[in-house]
């Protein structure tokens, strides 16, 4: 090993002692499952919208976006625009509601138990749906997760593809064994910050080294359809963007209002004065990073010339974020240091979502199955150690999934992503802004936005193809419009929710 990379170990090393000793340190103040789940209600402003952002993007944010950017242009930003307008009215309309509804339901400390106890499930068959619906589709987003790791491990250092899998899958396991929510918010945070700063800071760097005109390398670059096409983005390679092609991507957005793990931070936060903080905050935050991420795509195809990534040998587009940074600090000793902290950014991405989806998986298990259905009268304690026996279980059957060192990033979080959106998105908004919502309803939408995106993307029905291949549409946003339609089918043609229930709602709507 040279000894840049030595240097670069060594900054791994470093970061990640801080990420377990921030697990440690919460280990003390883990008593109770609300701790464990949701760190007390206690997040700050701060922790809660970087740790809430940080958890959404993932290696993705560092490496899918801006390898998509990097391969196919500037028309691949639809999917940033998509998100960023899913993330404003998720902070503007969801997060507010949600923390006081939670709190108004029975002092609910997981999505599916909310949902249980905003429609008087008695049977807990909402419960059981949602439960399941999270190990599924977590399973395939923490295997995202966990595949960007070791991609990131193998480039850098050459290390074989399984073992940076391994290695990587360890260390996130040890600090939210440890620590519960309030290590992976506190970590989370911590990893959002470091993001940050290398998305900024990089591409501006390597802006102002290159040997030239950006237009004129990027047609050097050898980019589909030259470098006006490239930097157009109403064009997808040579040809102009269809409107399903542009909807598509958009429709990521729907995703935000399903997410567990990002909902879980909004029924955390303090009070509502930190939560009106947070939302600027995460707003701001998501501004910067997108826009920093597509600015990576664009200049690292000129910056990095003459190699050409995903050509000749080379390591595949997804890797442009790393092999700039490599390019960028390897020259002197000093150098590589200040290499390995921004390389840490895309480590930080990858754990600070793997972290967050195991314990969101974990406590739907524990708490949601294993307590109501399992052992009713299971204290505290024992719930925490049912959770630690979960996340390790989950952990473990993520890396087989993630086990194929040719697995894309984009497409396991495109997966993932519409499975949990379409699941839980239109029931989460639905349950919050629509009286009539009942329970039958609830678990319709949910069990027929998460089959639709299975049969979307899986089930070779048109022509030997999936639908989703045959259209060209995204199974998220067909997923959650389908979703809304059966929710208030349903729900209409079934018994009227109690009155209890409405005085709830009406109550919960009427605070300010």
């Amino acid at each position: 090993m040279s000894i840049s990379n030595v240097i670069i170990l060594a900054a791994f090393a470093v970061y990640l002692l801080i990420m377990i000793g921030v697990g440690v340190f919460y280990r003390h103040s883990t008593k109770s499952s609300a701790d464990y789940f949701l760190g007390g209600r206690g997040l700050n402003a701060w922790v809660a919208a970087l740790s809430a952002q940080a958890s959404d993007m993932s290696g993705w944010l560092l490496m899918g976006l801006p390898g998509a950017i990097y391969a196919m242009g500037t028309g691949q930003v639809w999917i940033a625009v998509g998100l960023f307008i899913g993330t404003v009215l998720n902070w503007i309309l969801v997060s507010g509601r949600l923390r006081r509804y939670t709190i108004e339901a029975n002092d609910s400390l997981t999505l599916p138990a909310f949902l249980c106890n905003r429609h008087r499930d008695k049977k807990k068959i909402l419960l059981l749906v949602s439960a399941i619906m999270i190990v599924i589709f977590f399973l395939v987003y923490t295997a995202s997760a966990l595949a960007a790791g070791g991609k990131l491990f193998n480039t850098v250092f050459g290390l074989d593809y399984h073992m940076a899998l391994l290695v990587g899958g360890l260390v996130i396991l040890v600090y939210t064994l440890l620590g519960g929510f309030m290590a992976v918010s506190v970590t989370d945070f911590i990893q959002g910050t470091l993001m940050l700063i290398g998305l900024l800071i990089v591409p501006i760097v390597a802006y102002f080294m290159l040997p030239g005109n950006l237009s004129d390398l990027l047609g050097e670059a050898k980019v589909a359809g030259g470098a006006a096409s490239f930097l157009n983005p109403l064009m997808n390679g040579e040809r102009p963007y269809t409107f399903v092609e542009i909807f598509s991507q958009l429709a990521w957005g729907f995703g935000y209002c399903g997410m567990p793990h990002i909902l879980v931070r909004f029924m955390a936060v303090r009070d509502e004065r930190e939560l009106k903080k947070s939302k600027y905050i995460a707003i701001i935050w998501d501004i910067l990073s997108l826009g920093a991420a597509v600015f990576i795509g664009v200049v690292g195809r000129a910056f990095l010339l003459p190699v050409i990534l995903g050509e000749e040998g080379a390591a595949s587009s997804e890797s442009v974020f790393i092999e700039m940074i490599r390019k960028l600090f390897t020259s002197e000793l000093a150098l590589p240091f200040i290499g390995g902290i921004f390389l840490c950014g895309i480590l930080a991405a990858i754990m600070s979502t793997a972290d967050s989806q195991l314990l969101v998986t974990a406590s739907a298990v524990a708490e949601d199955l294993y307590h109501n259905y399992v052992n009713k009268k299971a204290d505290n304690k024992k719930i925490v150690q049912v959770t630690r026996i979960t996340i390790v279980a989950v952990a473990v059957l993520a890396l087989l999934i993630a086990w194929d060192p040719d697995s894309s990033i984009m497409g396991l979080v495109s997966n993932a992503w519409a499975g949990l959106g379409a699941s839980f998105g239109p029931t989460v908004v639905m349950s919050l802004f629509w009286r009539r919502t009942n329970l039958p309803g609830a678990i319709a939408g949910i069990v027929s936005g998460g089959l639709t995106v299975i049969v979307w993307d899986y089930i070779p029905l048109v022509g030997g193809q999936t639908p989703g291949a045959a259209t060209g549409l995204y199974s998220l946003a067909v997923g959650f419009l389908l979703s809304i339609v059966v929710i208030v089918i349903v729900s209409l043609a079934t018994k009227a929710p109690s009155k209890e229930i409405t005085d709830e709602f009406d109550r919960v709507a009427a605070m300010k």
